[in-house]
């Protein structure tokens, strides 16, 4: 789904957006998006060294794995 909205830029970025594509909305948009995921990314990123970082998780995690290990033979 979509939604039409407006925004007010720059003459030289609108000149620029012009000069890289022909769609100025569909651009926007994926540079949005990208800019989306690489925010996400971070956040997922900073999370996992929080969790490494965590003494009480990691014993946690170390007791999943023992309990997850019982009676397999590998």
């Amino acid at each position: 789904m979509s939604k039409k909205v407006s925004i007010t830029l720059d003459d030289d970025i609108v000149e620029f957006v012009d000069q890289l594509a022909s769609n100025r909305s569909s651009f926007i948009n994926n540079i949005l998006q990208q800019e989306k995921k690489r925010i996400f990314m971070k956040e997922l990123e900073d999370a996992y060294k929080d969790q490494a970082d965590d003494p009480e998780f990691q014993e946690e995690v170390s007791f999943w794995e023992t309990t997850v290990g019982d009676g397999l033979n590998a």
